[in-house]
């Protein structure tokens, strides 16, 4: 597990701006100009040595606990069943540490190194933490403001690299814009998932036109970094004019086209580089994991903390109790792989795709990274996709 010697203090909270959130975490990305920081992005992954922008991940905490957690827990009993299989979690110091193992050792190999970024963990101060909760209090949506706050106990954060930014493989990609697009992997409103797994172009193209109508937290656009269409973890029910129109504007820089024209070029880019890329198969396949759902799982978690099942004894009745008895009548070993399998699949379904684009001006430009064909303006793009 790799960590930062750093440890960012209060007076370092300047440097990071409020990008957004989800349930469990609150992004940073950086704005200011280290040296430290530029150092560390040139030399902690080859891979990723030309990248451009960092964010934090940082832990945050339901305002309804009494107690704040500090990630120093280590893994208990059952949960060591669980994941014993793969090396280092079970072994690993603290929780925090058995997390970013887990991302290393369980989902880089099933969604592919290259799509999964681990990042690596900073150490921060009290005063850094409670410095930017109340930076980004004002620009956070009221609704996230009242659940939940930046656990102020944790010593460690996770920096990971900005995927709304392109590396910078050469000169000429360095005067061109960077279009993202991120799409959260939930079911709401006219956009349905189905669509988006469907395997086929027409699905595809069916779930982001959806998402261009119903955004709310599922679709988020960035160009260069800033976001020109979406929401910053709120819930907009539509898109308002004023947001369709400096959207069409920041596409002008990327897709040419005639004038009405540029979303349509886009959705078109976004299906084809999606449909090429086959993350969304790798992500299913790992969602299909779940076999049984939490209706099933929660009957082996019972029996693998030999505990009473709490289900079964609420409901009752004869016909519930014979639904579920091949279940509990497994051996230890199937019960296990269940929950497992269950959990895995629930990480994958939580995961967001992040789509970054770069258009390919020199044409006799070697690249590390893939590219698209866009037929309707004839340009081609460089592509990468990411996880968060």
């Amino acid at each position: 597990m790799k960590w930062m010697g750093a440890i960012l203090q209060d007076k370092d909270a300047e440097e990071w701006t409020y990008r957004g959130e989800g349930a469990l975490n609150l992004v940073l990305a950086y704005c200011g100009s280290s040296p430290h920081f530029v150092q560390f992005s040139l030399s902690y992954n080859y891979a990723r040595s030309s990248e451009v922008g960092k964010v934090l991940r940082i832990q945050k905490v339901r305002n309804d606990r009494p107690e704040c957690e500090n990630g120093h827990s280590a893994l208990v009993n059952h949960e060591s069943l669980l994941w014993g299989k793969f090396e280092g979690i079970v072994s690993a110091p603290t929780r925090e540490v058995a997390e970013h193992i887990y991302v290393q050792k369980v989902m880089c190999p099933l969604l592919g190194s290259e799509h999964v970024d681990a990042g690596i963990h900073v150490l921060v101060s009290r005063e850094f933490l409670e410095a930017v909760d109340n930076k980004v209090l004002c620009q956070r949506p009221s609704w996230r403001v009242d659940a939940a706050r930046i656990n102020p106990l944790h010593d460690s954060v996770l920096l990971i690299s900005d995927h709304s930014v392109f590396p910078h493989f050469s000169d000429s990609l360095r005067e061109d814009f960077c279009v993202s697009v991120e799409i959260k992997i939930s079911q709401i409103s006219q956009y349905h998932p189905l669509d988006l797994f469907s395997g086929s172009k027409d699905g595809i193209q069916k779930a982001i036109e959806a998402l261009f109508l119903t955004p709310q937290n599922n679709f988020r656009v960035f160009l260069n970094g800033s976001i020109i269409f979406g929401g910053m973890g709120g819930t907009a029910d539509s898109t308002s004019s004023t947001a369709a129109q400096s959207f069409h504007d920041g596409l002008k820089h990327v897709i040419s086209a005639k004038d009405g024209m540029h979303i349509k070029g886009f959705v078109d880019l976004l299906t084809e580089t999606i449909f090429k890329s086959g993350l969304l198969n790798r992500l299913l396949e790992v969602q299909k994991l779940d076999a049984i759902d939490i209706e099933g799982a929660i009957h082996s978690y019972y029996d693998i903390i030999s505990q009473p099942c709490v289900v079964c004894r609420q409901i009752g009745g004869e016909k519930f109790a014979a639904r579920y008895s091949s279940i509990h009548s497994m051996l230890r070993d199937d019960k296990v792989r269940i929950v497992r399998d269950y959990l895995i699949s629930a990480t994958a379904k939580d995961l967001s795709m992040m789509i970054s684009f770069k258009s390919k001006i020199n044409m006799d430009e070697e690249s590390l990274h893939r590219a698209v064909f866009l037929e309707s303006s004839k340009q081609t793009f460089y592509y990468k996709v990411d996880t968060n």
